[in-house]
């Protein structure tokens, strides 16, 4: 199923929720306004907004304020974007040159700050303290992910539950704080509350495993990024850990290598190695795995069509190619 497809019960919302989005980045500063045009023209899956519409009609929500919030998850998610491109040294996303590629590093870090600061704007206008409590709490974490993301790079010795930490902090936490919104919004039980973000921290784990896949087995085309950018980078991800924990003492030496060194030289080598111990498709089962548990987090759930699109994205997560 496409994403036009599976958003097909949401589709008005979404159509609104880019109205809000460009009503929201309006700013006097011609620069803002500039980088902000470019980043929203790049396109981009828009799932963590989508997670809030789709929540909050499982929910019950009948209102048009879920179409504020999913904007506000929308600009954290950009926000972290803009820095992480910066941190990263990052040149294409979504198949487009990357906002620091265009306009600079300055204006990405001061644009993704403007970002973070108009997101907050707009969780005060809720005057809802348990909403606020959420995003705030998220955008933290997902701070302290990103930190320690830094802290693992170029270290071969991290440790599955450490990669793991990061995935929950760095990428999960802001798909269950989007899920839990839309809870909070339909005024459901604590317990379906908390299944709700269960699920969203469940997809959000597997659809980061799926793209630590798709960097050593997707298409460029597809992906919008350079293959193998996480190598380049020296970040450990789960496809190399297993390959230095099953592979031969040849294939650890040449990944631990790689990622120690960073840098493309040894690509082919280290994409031997992955094939070699059954990498790609290990990673693709704990992402399977995640979102099983995702799907699971949905019994108490009652019947409705935004179910049965929260079963679709749980589906889609994995089996994505892009």
């Amino acid at each position: 199923m496409s994403l036009s497809q599976l958003y097909a019960p949401i589709a008005e919302d979404m159509k609104a929720l880019d109205a809000v989005i460009r009503d929201r980045l309006y700013s006097d500063v011609v620069l803002i306004r500039q980088v902000a045009e470019y980043i929203i023209g790049s396109g981009g899956k828009r799932l963590r907004p989508a997670m809030v519409l789709f929540t909050a009609g499982a929910a019950g929500y009948r209102g048009d304020y879920h179409r504020e919030l999913a904007a506000v998850v929308e600009f954290i998610h950009t926000a972290t974007l803009l820095h992480d491109d910066v941190v990263d040294e990052s040149e294409l996303r979504r198949g487009n040159k990357t906002a620091n590629a265009m306009f600079g590093n300055a204006a990405s870090v001061l644009v993704g700050d403007f970002l973070y600061s108009r997101a907050f704007q707009m969780m005060v206008g809720a005057d809802n303290m348990k909403v606020m409590r959420v995003l705030a709490d998220a955008t933290n974490v997902i701070a302290e992910g990103e930190v320690l993301q830094l802290l693992n790079c170029h270290n071969a010795d991290v440790e599955v539950e450490d990669y793991l930490k990061v995935i929950r902090y760095k990428t999960a936490k802001l798909f269950e704080a989007a899920a839990r919104l839309g809870g909070i919004l339909g005024g459901v039980s604590p317990e379906l509350e908390e299944s709700l973000a269960a699920f969203g921290m469940h997809i959000g784990t597997a659809f980061q495993l799926i793209d630590d896949v798709l960097d050593y087995s997707g298409e460029e085309a597809a992906t919008g990024k350079h293959i193998g950018d996480d190598l380049a980078e020296g970040k450990p991800t789960l496809p190399l850990i297993h390959a230095m924990k099953y592979g031969s003492p040849e294939h650890a030496t040449c990944v631990r290598n790689a990622i120690e060194n960073g840098g493309r030289d040894d690509f082919p080598a280290v994409l031997e190695a992955i094939r070699v111990t059954g990498a790609i498709e290990a990673t693709r089962k704990v992402a399977e795995a995640e979102a099983q548990l995702a799907l699971n987090a949905l019994n108490q759930l009652s019947p409705s069509i935004f179910k049965d699109s929260l079963i679709q994205l749980s589906l889609f997560a994995v089996a994505r190619k892009y």
